[in-house]
């Protein structure tokens, strides 16, 4: 039988140096665009609730109408 090498070190060493390098690529957003999107993002699913909501209670009424 072939003799094995253990090349789990270096494999780790550079998996780390990997993640680390694309770290470095991160472009973080500044902290006015992440209030803009967070507040973009509550109004719209609050909207989105609403309209959900509204549309449950006339369907509701319409079915108890109906039946």
């Amino acid at each position: 039988m072939g003799d094995t090498v253990n090349n789990e070190g270096v494999q780790k060493k550079s998996f780390f140096k990997g993640i680390k390098s694309e770290f470095s690529k991160i472009v973080w957003p500044d902290k006015e665009t992440v209030t803009k999107q967070t507040i973009a993002v509550t109004s719209s699913a609050v909207a989105l609730g609403l309209i959900i909501a509204i549309l449950d209670l006339i369907i509701k009424f319409g079915l108890s109408f109906i039946l």
